[in-house]
C-alpha cells in the first residue's frame, strides 16, 4: 500500500502494517499482562500467577511475569518508536494489533492458565463461574474489536492498493 493512501504518512514512506499490528500486538498483550498483574495480583491480592506452591512461589511467579511484561512493553515501546520515526506506523493495523494482543492475553490466561493448567483462579472461596464468564468475555470481546479493526485494515488496504 503507498503512503499517500495515509495523510500521517511521509512522501514516499512505504507503510508496514503487518509489523504495525505485531508490534501493538506486543503492547497489547504487556498492557493487559500489567492490568492483570497490578490489580488482581496486587490491588485486590485475588490470586497471583503461580498458586499451586507456597505464597513464596507465588510471589516469585508475580515478579517474573512483571519482569517479562515490563521487558515486552519496552521492547513493543522502542520498535513502536522506530515504526514512528521511519514513519511506517500504518495506524489501524496498530490498533488492531493493539486490540488483539489485550484479547489474546485475557482469553489465554482465563483458558489456558485458569482452566488447561490451573495455574491459578480468578478468586478463591467463591464461586468463579460468574468471574470465568466476566473474563473471557471481556477477553473475547477485546479480541473481536481487533479482528474488526484488522478486516477494516485490509479492506483499506485492498481499497488503496487498487486505486
Amino acid at each position: 500500500m503507498s503512503a499517500s493512501a495515509h495523510p500521517h504518512a511521509a512522501p514516499g514512506a512505504d507503510l508496514e502494517p503487518r509489523r504495525s499490528m505485531v508490534v501493538c500486538g506486543l503492547i497489547g498483550i504487556a498492557v493487559m499482562a500489567a492490568v492483570d498483574e497490578i490489580v488482581f495480583h496486587q490491588l485486590l491480592g485475588w490470586h497471583h500467577f503461580y498458586d499451586r506452591a507456597t505464597l513464596s512461589v507465588g510471589l516469585l511467579s508475580d515478579g517474573l511475569l512483571h519482569t517479562a511484561e515490563l521487558l515486552a512493553l519496552v521492547a513493543g515501546f522502542f520498535l513502536y518508536a522506530d515504526l514512528r520515526r521511519r514513519r511506517a506506523l500504518a495506524p489501524v493495523h496498530a490498533w488492531a494489533g493493539f486490540f488483539l494482543g489485550l484479547g489474546i492475553f485475557q482469553l489465554f490466561d482465563g483458558i489456558v492458565d485458569h482452566k488447561v493448567l490451573r495455574l491459578h483462579q480468578i478468586r478463591y472461596g467463591v464461586d468463579v463461574t460468574p468471574y470465568d464468564w466476566a473474563w473471557n468475555l471481556g477477553g473475547l470481546v477485546l479480541l473481536l474489536i481487533g479482528v474488526a479493526l484488522a478486516v477494516r485494515a485490509a479492506r483499506r488496504g485492498r481499497a488503496g492498493a487498487a486505486s
